[in-house]
């Protein structure tokens, strides 16, 4: 990162990355035309451990979370991305696969059948509305954007789901956790890592924040119980420090605003190391 800079990357391994690429741009658009910033952004794709260590934050796109960390893994890329999310703690935004990828634990999922980065204290649920024949698309108000120049406050924003995941439960945030989680059936963890310097530590103290829900399409696993649960909401985006998850495609539209909501995030994360590194 320069002083007058910020790199975001996509990883492009799977998946609907180009499709980032081009509302990255627009969100940058966006905010240079409002005077909020005046930062050189670039944006590239992310395929080498080499290109992850330029970004200053990066997104995992949707498409097949089993795939992309397969490739991941074959590629040297997936230890890298642990420490990028969890030891370095730097701004990350999963979509639909990449929220599972970003989640602590994965319920429906064969031992060894799938690698977990981490870094949101979740347990998701895969495949939670179904086959892809079920996708479907819902407007829905998200009060985290508020308002901006395009879109009044409250406006629906037009949520894509394809074979979604969902957030299944908030874990304890806790030393541990994936221990407890692992000895659950069909079920897979992300290894534990500890942050490398004091701002990370701080971004590790954050707790889980639900951002939106959906009315339930589904019923979950009580997995303490190993009973099924109706549900009458599910959770299809959360925040925790610098990890931020939603297991729909805001991608596959042409609204940029959680772009925009989410460099406004990322500017203020590069502020705050920025500062950090300057004390």
């Amino acid at each position: 990162m320069s002083a007058t800079g910020a790199t975001v990357g996509v990883l492009a391994l799977q998946g609907a990355f180009d499709e980032h690429l081009q509302l990255l741009h627009q969100a940058a658009t966006a905010l240079t035309e409002r005077g909020v910033s005046n930062t050189k952004w670039i944006f590239i794709e992310v395929r080498t451990p080499e290109e992850l260590a330029k970004c200053d934050a990066l997104i995992l796109p949707g498409g097949e979370s089993t795939a992309i960390s397969l490739v991941a893994a074959r590629s040297g890329l997936l230890e890298p991305l642990r420490h990028f999310v969890k030891v370095l703690r730097k701004p990350t935004w999963g979509t639909c696969a990449g929220l599972i990828l970003l989640a602590e634990a994965a319920n429906r999922t064969k031992k060894d059948g799938q690698d977990l980065i981490g870094g949101l204290d979740v347990r998701v649920i895969r495949n939670h509305f179904g086959r892809q024949t079920e996708s479907f698309q819902q407007s829905l108000p998200l009060s985290f954007l508020g308002s901006t120049p395009e879109k009044a406050s409250g406006t629906p924003f037009p949520c894509v789901f394809i074979r979604a995941p969902v957030v299944e439960s908030i874990l304890p945030h806790k030393k541990g956790i994936q221990t407890e989680e692992a000895s659950k059936e069909d079920m897979v963890v992300a290894p534990s890592k500890a942050p490398v310097d004091e701002l990370a530590k701080e971004e590790l103290k954050a707790q889980v924040e639900v951002l939106a829900k959906i009315a339930s399409r589904g019923r979950g696993r009580d997995n303490f119980n190993n009973t099924v649960i109706p549900r009458e909401e599910d959770i299809i985006a959360v925040k925790q420090g610098n990890v931020f998850g939603t297991s729909f495609h805001p991608e596959l539209t042409e609204d940029p605003r959680i772009h925009v909501w989410w460099l406004t995030d990322v500017l203020k994360a590069v502020e705050r190391r920025k500062r950090y590194k300057s004390c």
